[in-house]
């Protein structure tokens, strides 16, 4: 079942938008956030990983492709910065299609778009663009 929920905020309202962003994707086990650059996304992930539980510094894996962190509760998170990747066989080839669907493990996922094709049903997909007032965001969030 399709449903799709929109939200409009600002920056200091993130720790409010990532506790619904949580709340509202916690049965998907692969989380996509697309939007153009500087829009948030990696803002908003470190956020929800805080909310998580996770106590290590969130960084932006844009030059390594994938940052690991863990929860107190034994939780695994990976984090994918993909804007680099050019197709899902340099995706597969990178061996990163092994973390998705682990066992105790959410995989948060910024620019996707090469991979959709390996991602199965039940899939979140949160899209952050830029509100008409630059201070703001329109967050639409998709469970497939």
């Amino acid at each position: 079942m399709k449903t799709e929920t929109t939200t409009t905020y600002s920056l200091s309202d993130i720790p409010s938008v990532a506790k619904k962003l949580k709340e509202l994707v916690k049965d998907c086990q692969v989380i996509t956030f697309t939007g153009p650059l500087g829009a948030g996304k990696t803002t908003l992930i470190k956020e929800l990983l805080k909310q998580w539980g996770v106590q290590e510094t969130v960084t932006s894996p844009t030059f390594t492709y994938l940052n690991l962190y863990e929860n107190e509760a034994g939780q695994t998170f990976y984090h994918f910065d993909l804007y680099r990747i050019g197709s899902v066989a340099e995706f597969q080839e990178a061996g990163f299609d092994e973390y998705l669907y682990e066992p105790e493990s959410y995989t948060l996922i910024e620019w996707p778009e090469h991979i959709l094709s390996l991602l199965s049903q039940g899939a979140c997909h949160v899209a952050i663009d830029y509100h008409e007032d630059l201070e703001k965001r329109v967050m639409t969030i998709r469970k497939t």
